[in-house]
C-alpha cells in the first residue's frame, strides 16, 4: 500500500499540522513516510501545501507531480491540484470559499464543510482536524489510535489537554463527509 497525497490551502489553516499529524501516524503505524511542505514567506494567509506519501515500501522521492489524494482548502489550490489527481484518485475539498467546484469525472469527489462545522463547534482551529477524519472516512490508511499518538507526538506538552477536542473533531469530519455526484 503506498498513499500519495497533497494538501493545500492557506498558511494558517492547519494545512502543515495535517500533514504532519498523518506522517506521525503513518510512523506509528511502522509505515514509511515523506512529509514535505511548502510555503511562502506569509506566516498567515499565503499559499501552503504539504505532500505526504504513506507506505508499507521505502519512498524513492519525496517529489510528486500526480497524487492519489487531493485535500483542497481554497480556490487558489483547486485551480492548481485539480488536475493533479490521478485517474480513479479522490479530491476532497471545503467549499468555503470555493467558487469553480471540481469536475472531472474520473476521480471521487467528496465534500467536508469543515469552516462551518468548526464553527458550529466554536473553535476554528479545529478545522484541520475535521478535515483530516473526513479524509480518515474516505481512505482508513491510518488507524483512529495512531493518529491520537500522532497529535500527542506533534502537539506540545501544554495543549496535550486539547486532544480530546481534536478526537471530537476527527468524528465529526467522520460523520459529516458527502460525496459529490454528477448529474
Amino acid at each position: 500500500m503506498t498513499e500519495e497525497i497533497i494538501i493545500a490551502g492557506f498558511g494558517g489553516q492547519g494545512v502543515l499540522s495535517m500533514g504532519k499529524i498523518l506522517a506521525y501516524s503513518g510512523i506509528m503505524q511502522d509505515q514509511e513516510v515523506s512529509w514535505m511542505p511548502s510555503y511562502g514567506p506569509e506566516m498567515r494567509g499565503g499559499t501552503a501545501n504539504v505532500t505526504v506519501i504513506l507506505s508499507d515500501e521505502r519512498i524513492s522521492s519525496p517529489i510528486l507531480n500526480f497524487f492519489d489524494t487531493a485535500i483542497i482548502l481554497n480556490q487558489q489550490s483547486m485551480d492548481k491540484f485539480e488536475k493533479s489527481v490521478k485517474p480513479g484518485g479522490t479530491l476532497l475539498y471545503d467549499p468555503n470559499g470555493i467558487t469553480r467546484h471540481p469536475v472531472r469525472k474520473d476521480i471521487n469527489i467528496y465534500q467536508i464543510e469543515g469552516a462551518r462545522l468548526a464553527s458550529e463547534m466554536g473553535n476554528t482551529k479545529i478545522f484541520n482536524m475535521i478535515v483530516l477524519g473526513a479524509y480518515l472516512k474516505v481512505k482508513p490508511v491510518v488507524e483512529l489510535e495512531n493518529v491520537i499518538r500522532g497529535l500527542k507526538k506533534s502537539l506540545p506538552e501544554r495543549y496535550h489537554k486539547l486532544i480530546p477536542m481534536n478526537e471530537e473533531a476527527i468524528h465529526m469530519g467522520m460523520d459529516n463527509l458527502k460525496p459529490v455526484t454528477f448529474n
